[in-house]
């Protein structure tokens, strides 16, 4: 009797220079997707691989049975670029996203991320229970900063629904940072836990943090008015300071004069950098939804 479940998924992973590492990952992935799953399809993003990396992988696509996908992306883009293509690529009712190839998890929490999601979650996110200091940190004051009710966290992979690819491409055809976007969606989301840590770093996250708390939190704006907040503190100060140097009658000529004009010149340059901060964001908000992904070309393997 069969009791496979029916309905199509699709796995995408990202590929940068993994070596033989990629074949071993997506061998791990297919196994369980095979024991478990009816139908489904790997999607490979092969994000300007040079080394054996795509060789490897080809060795192993033509001696399984599920179809294989390889996107070769036209040159680097990165990790959230590329994946919007695997994602774009991908026709699973459910699509797991892999951004690495390194299995530091159990891989029972594949299906049981599925399992997850049939409870009426359209984003479950896999997770470490330890993270490092700096992630700990981002994702405190991204959470501090963002309108989302839920609170995002590190994670190794995650598995979302047609539904929210759906949801989160309507309002922007390309994601800057996926995992920000599936919880601005509105949608339900769930984590699952394991024990341990995510055991590579992964390349590139700083400029991805920073462009996400401009895109999907205040917390910029929340900075400049900060900066102006204290630099009008400092041209009361400086007020009160010059008028009492004038009024005890120990004043320099033109002194009380400059710096005042220069202080509050100051806190005023800082507010008006904190609304240009404000239209600016929304003004990259608008910009990042015309990014484009170049793929140079898409290869089918199957046994």
């Amino acid at each position: 009797m069969n009791t496979k479940e029916k309905n199509f998924v699709s796995a995408v992973v990202y590929l940068h220079n993994d070596g033989a590492r990629a074949a071993e990952f997506c061998a791990a992935v297919a196994a369980r997707l095979a024991e478990h799953f009816a139908q489904y399809e790997l999607v490979a993003v092969d994000d300007a691989c040079t080394d054996d990396t795509v060789e490897a992988l080809r060795a192993w696509g033509r001696e399984q049975d599920a179809p294989l996908t390889i996107l070769h992306m036209s040159l680097h883009h990165g990790l959230e670029n590329a994946m919007n293509a695997g994602l774009d690529a991908a026709i699973g009712d459910y699509v797991y996203e892999f951004d690495s190839t390194v299995l530091c998890w159990p891989q029972e929490l594949i299906f049981a991320a599925y399992r997850k999601a049939l409870e009426g979650n359209d984003i479950v996110s896999v997770c470490p229970s330890a993270t490092r200091s700096g992630s700990e940190l981002f994702y405190k004051i991204f959470n501090a900063n963002s309108h989302s009710p839920y609170r995002l966290r590190t994670d190794a992979f995650r598995l979302v629904t047609r539904r929210a690819i759906n949801r989160v491409h309507a309002s922007s055809a390309h994601l800057p940072y996926r995992k920000a976007a599936y919880a601005a969606s509105g949608l339900k989301m769930a984590d699952l836990e394991f024990a341990g840590r995510l055991t590579e770093k992964p390349a590139g996250r700083f400029s991805l943090a920073i462009d996400s708390l401009a895109l999907y939190t205040d917390a910029g704006f929340k900075a400049s008015m900060g900066i102006t907040l204290c630099m009008l503190a400092l041209a009361l100060a400086e007020l009160l300071y010059t008028l009492v140097i004038f009024f005890t009658g120990h004043p320099v000529a033109g002194w009380t004069t400059t710096m005042f004009v220069i202080t509050v010149g100051f806190a005023g340059l800082f507010a008006v950098l904190s609304i240009a901060v404000k239209y600016l964001s929304l003004l990259v908000d608008l910009t990042f939804k015309q990014q484009k992904y170049l793929v140079e070309s898409i290869e089918k393997i199957q046994k």
